[in-house]
């Protein structure tokens, strides 16, 4: 990654339409109902994702999400995210995202695509994925993770996935409440471990465990800055500076209205360049 020609580091956003295989009846009424919650327009592809980034000069983190045993799903390969990264090294890095229910076969899995395909840290989202961060099912992927020495993103808070369909689509916001990556974080002190999202109704929990454990991080996506609950501000401005990362959630919320909204917010102007950028070149190991 050119780390000296972009003007931030965006370590959230979804690969959300394949060019490789069809979008799934089943995923596509989740989306609408995300859609309407986001208020967000038209998915872009892998590579014109890539595009909008690279004109801006900001580089991203992108990911699918491995939800086929809890909503009966089929992801985006991850091989298809990671050949992305490796043809737009300059700009991307992929993560891979392995449902933990897959048990042995995943943590194979999770090997190879580190060892064959670059993968730099993989992305969890306990409600879609239907478990709890601290179960221990997960923790033979978390112990490949650790090994390698590779970041780890966790879904936390409220997810808009589901949201607003009969009974929420089925999926339960309690495995979301980032308490439960405290275990993971003290279990696995090794593994770097960035929480996703203002972690509403669960923000101070968040910043518990980021202040309490070294090697925890805060992302800052899914919400426009303004939107931000206060003490989730004052942590950003004073003892957790070093530990907020810039995150989108692209596509449903942009960078473009994500930055305009954060310069407008309550940040010291000496935190910008921490939150944007360089937070996390060291949270990624750039």
């Amino acid at each position: 990654m050119d780390l000296e020609q972009l003007v931030a580091i965006d370590v959230h956003t979804h690969a959300e339409v394949s060019c490789r295989q069809p979008v799934d009846e089943v995923w596509k009424q989740y989306e609408d109902a995300a859609s309407k919650y986001f208020k967000a327009g038209k998915r872009p592809t892998i590579p014109e994702t890539i595009a909008y980034y690279r004109e801006r000069r900001i580089g991203l983190v992108m990911f699918t999400v491995d939800s086929e045993y809890e909503m009966g799903v089929p992801r985006i390969s991850n091989e298809e995210v990671s050949d992305a990264a490796r043809d737009n090294a300059d700009i991307m890095i992929a993560f891979a995202s392995i449902d933990p229910h897959k048990g042995k076969l995943g943590v194979r899995e999770a090997r190879r695509l580190i060892r064959d395909h670059g993968i730099k840290g993989f992305k969890f989202h306990p409600t879609t994925q239907g478990f709890f961060p601290n179960d221990r099912i997960a923790y033979p992927l978390y112990e490949v993770i650790a090994q390698h020495k590779l970041p780890a993103i966790f879904h936390s808070g409220h997810s808009g996935i589901g949201t607003g369909m009969p009974g929420g689509g089925g999926l339960r916001l309690k495995y979301s409440n980032p308490i439960h990556v405290d275990d993971v974080a003290a279990d696995f002190p090794d593994m770097t471990i960035i929480i996703a999202h203002p972690s509403w109704p669960w923000q101070d929990e968040a910043l518990s465990v980021c202040l309490h454990k070294p090697n925890v991080y805060i992302d800052l996506s899914g919400w426009s800055p303004k939107y931000f609950p206060p003490q989730l501000v004052q942590y950003a401005n004073g003892q957790l500076k070093h530990k907020m990362l810039f995150g989108s959630d692209f596509p449903l919320l942009t960078p473009d209205r994500w930055i305009k909204d954060f310069k407008e917010a309550a940040f010291k102007p000496e935190v910008h360049p921490l939150i944007l950028k360089d937070n996390a070149i060291v949270a990624l190991g750039l």
